[in-house]
Parts: C-alpha cells; sequence; structure tokens
C-alpha cells in the first residue's frame, strides 16, 4: 500500500465534500492510503504575487511541516485550487533558502522547522506515474464504452508552467484517465478556459455567460459529460446551470462530476458511496449502456 500525507482543504470538507467521499472509495480500490495531515489550515487560497511578503505563505508552509511531523515527503491533494496554491508557495519557498529561514523564523513556536522537502502532488499525478493506467485499467469492472467525457482543466490544474500537472498548452492527463475507464475523451476547444472563479459572488453575470459558453462548448462537442477537479468550477459551471437555464432560452445542461466520480462508476462502486447525486448522470450512462 502507497501512503501519502493527504490535504483537504476547507472545501472539501463542506460543499465539496463528495470530491473527497469519492476519493477515498477509489483509493481502497488501488490501494492507496490517505493519511489526513492533523491540524491542517487553509492553504490561503490563492498565491501571493508579492515578492518581498513571506508572510502571506506562512499559512500554507504551515502545512508543510505538518506533513513533515507525519513522517511523509509527499502531499496528496485534491482540490486544484489547493494544488496550485500549495505547490507555487512551496516552490517558492524551497528554492529559496534566505526566503525558507525567515518563514521559520516566523514560525518560532513550531517544535520543527521546515526542511524544504516535501513534493507537492496532486492525485491526477499519482494516478498517471505511481498507479499506471494500464494498473488502472486491470481495477476497471464497468468499463464505461460509449461514455463521451469532456475533461475540463480550468485554469488552476496546469497553469502556470512549472507548477501544474501537466503540459501548459495541451494537457492530457484527464483525456488518458477517461481512455483507461474506456470512455471517449472529448476534444473541445473551452476545456483550459477560466470559469470565472471568485467573480461567482462579485459577478455572477459573468460567471453565468461562463458557464453557459463552457458547458455549451462541451454539449456541441458531443460530450455527454463534464470531469473536473475544482469544487469552485464544480460549483459555477456545475450548480449555476439550473440559473443559466432560467435566463438563456434553449440552454441545455451537462452533468458534471468530479473526475474521482466518475472513476468510481467505472469501478462498480455504488454511486451513493460516491456522493453522486445528480440522476442525470446515472440516467445518461444507462440510456448509453443499453443502447
Amino acid at each position: 500500500m502507497k501512503s501519502f500525507a493527504y490535504y483537504p482543504g476547507c472545501t472539501l470538507k463542506t460543499t465539496g465534500k463528495a470530491f473527497e467521499q469519492s476519493a477515498f472509495a477509489i483509493a481502497k480500490v488501488l490501494d492507496i492510503q490517505m493519511r489526513e495531515i492533523e491540524r491542517w489550515n487553509c492553504c490561503g487560497t490563492v498565491f501571493s504575487l508579492t515578492t518581498d511578503d513571506t508572510m502571506h505563505h506562512i499559512a500554507t508552509i504551515r502545512n508543510m511541516i505538518r506533513v513533515e511531523e507525519m513522517g511523509e515527503s509527499e502531499v496528496l491533494v485534491l482540490c486544484s485550487m489547493c494544488y496550485n496554491t500549495l505547490k507555487r508557495a512551496n516552490n517558492y519557498i524551497s528554492t529559496d533558502p534566505v526566503k525558507l529561514a525567515e518563514l521559520n523564523d516566523f514560525m518560532y513556536k513550531e517544535e520543527l522547522k521546515y526542511s524544504g522537502k516535501v513534493k507537492v502532488r496532486h492525485l491526477l499525478e499519482i494516478l498517471r506515474d505511481d498507479v499506471g493506467w494500464d494498473g488502472l485499467r486491470e481495477k476497471v469492472t464497468n468499463p464505461l464504452e460509449d461514455i463521451k467525457v469532456a475533461s475540463y482543466y480550468g485554469c488552476a490544474l496546469v497553469r502556470p508552467q512549472g507548477a501544474g500537472v501537466d503540459n501548459l498548452e495541451d494537457p492530457s492527463v484527464m483525456e488518458d484517465l477517461v481512455r483507461a475507464l474506456g470512455a471517449k475523451p472529448v476534444n473541445w476547444p473551452s476545456r483550459l478556459e477560466c470559469c470565472g472563479s471568485y467573480q461567482t459572488l462579485a459577478n455572477k453575470d459573468l460567471v453565468l455567460e461562463r458557464t453557459e459558453h463552457i458547458v455549451s462548448s462541451a454539449r456541441e462537442s458531443g460530450a455527454d459529460l463534464i470531469i473536473l477537479s475544482c469544487p469552485l468550477c464544480e460549483f459555477n459551471i456545475g450548480t449555476r446551470q439550473a440559473e443559466v437555464a432560467e435566463r438563456s432560452y434553449g440552454f441545455k445542461g451537462l452533468p458534471v462530476l468530479y473526475f474521482t466520480q466518475l472513476m468510481g462508476l467505472a469501478m462498480g462502486i455504488d454511486p451513493d458511496d460516491l456522493g453522486i447525486t445528480d440522476e442525470r448522470v446515472l440516467a445518461r450512462l444507462k440510456e448509453k449502456v443499453e443502447s
């Protein structure tokens, strides 16, 4: 069994519980142990771009200390935003001995000083590099044949260069995952576009426009559903579809799943154990299987 320290982040304990629930379900099948970090705190949400403000990285690096306290050298992350923030801050501090020492001095009450050696890894990276696509295929008991899947990367999963899970311009990790599950990846133009992110609070109309555009792009490209790795993206292009339908005549939505939920379905895990509540998902899958 491969063991990882696991950083959940705030949203996976609230509105994104289905992401965590489904991740633990598929991890059990794949013999991956996710050990939740004790006393973890918010990642800070976004990476600070201020070069002389080391203080803004304390929240992030304190989590790295918690990982080392567990005796682990790698931390598994699910949420794209958390992954982006943790990895960029970790890269920034770990490659600068002066800033690393400064940050450790700020956190003088911690029993352990951060070494700068923890590796931040997204679950998609672990599936690709540790489990392997062939290894994943061996766990598939319900191949999702003829299901067409649009993989949505959004902003934080592949940007910026050096901090993403895959190639910045043409990532393929989720499409390779889809193939391993027996489904068909859809080539569509909006997979790297922003969903509107936190503008969902300040400028909801903008986000609704983004949702309509992204979902329509996936549908027009032949997708049966969309998969993603970000609770905020799931809210914007998933939950907000109902509001788009109210204001845009003729809009047709699509089911949105976390990639772990799609994996669970292919592994034969009960949808209830994956946190799937959207009946459209099961109905569409059943329709495809029986057609």
